[in-house]
């Protein structure tokens, strides 16, 4: 059992036999860590938290109480198959949250990047590919197969279909149904999911220069009033701009996808 004596670990946790938890690990009461988990150094588990499967856990992670961490998927296709769940740095995982292990379908890797904030109550499930300074509002459920790149905020209660892409620093609002990809800088709101213009208010914090808003905005509206199909409007846009911030969303629209896209009102 490889674990630092440098790591601070409560008496009644259980730690399997082939773990391995490096210098500064914090494991708090009655805590649950498999034989193949790998907490890297600073990781902290509260109390009650469980940690299974072929789970790695980045550097000053911090999981909250009640978190089940790389379980199986709930997949009725899973056969039991080999799977990982990969957990980037800095991430704050609250209470209750949930992610699954991949699954054979899906390539057998769930992965979440650096420096997110999963809220209490959240779901990822198996084979998603989350990436950096992703923000998952409280009970927000992320379903099979989805990709969510960076700097998105997913409002509260609100779900996520299988095989969804969101693209670069969109956001869904609260209680939304989201069914199909959502473009790069995207603001959805609505039951239904509506793409309903851009998130002006993160690319703003982030510190995007007037002139590539402007950009983004003429972006929008040729999407959105464009002649042909929205791919077509979209091949248009990569001939008519040259905006390094309009190309990622062409990129975007035209790369291979299992959805459809939420399109412009």
């Amino acid at each position: 059992m490889a674990i630092s004596p440098e790591a601070q670990i409560h008496p009644s946790a259980v730690i399997e036999e082939g773990a391995e938890i490096a210098a500064g690990c914090v494991i708090g009461p009655f805590c649950t860590v498999g034989a193949q988990v790998v907490l890297h150094a600073r990781v902290t588990l509260k109390s009650h938290v469980v940690v299974c499967g072929d789970t790695e856990i980045g550097e000053d992670t911090s999981v909250f109480s009640f978190a089940v961490l790389g379980e199986i998927p709930q997949d009725l296709k899973f056969k039991g198959e080999a799977s990982k769940l990969r957990i980037g740095a800095r991430n704050r995982i609250r209470e209750h949250v949930t992610m699954n292990a991949g699954t054979e379908g899906g390539g057998g890797l769930t992965s979440v990047g650096n420096d997110g904030l999963f809220m209490a109550g959240c779901h990822v499930a198996h084979d998603v590919h989350i990436a950096d300074r992703v923000i998952l509002v409280n009970s927000v459920a992320i379903a099979g197969h989805c990709v969510i790149e960076d700097d998105v905020i997913v409002g509260g209660l609100s779900g996520v279909h299988q095989w969804v892409r969101i693209g670069h620093g969109a956001i869904i609002g609260a209680v939304c149904m989201v069914t199909n990809d959502v473009m790069p800088y995207g603001l959805v709101q609505g039951p239904r999911g509506k793409l309903d213009g851009l998130n002006l208010v993160g690319l703003k914090r982030r510190g995007v220069a007037r002139a590539d808003i402007a950009a983004l905005r003429a972006a929008f509206q040729a999407l959105a009033k464009g002649e042909g199909s929205f791919q077509q409007r979209a091949g248009k846009l990569s001939q008519d701009s040259d905006n390094a911030y309009v190309k990622e969303i062409v990129d975007f629209i035209l790369g291979e996808s299992d959805r459809s896209f939420l399109t412009p009102e």
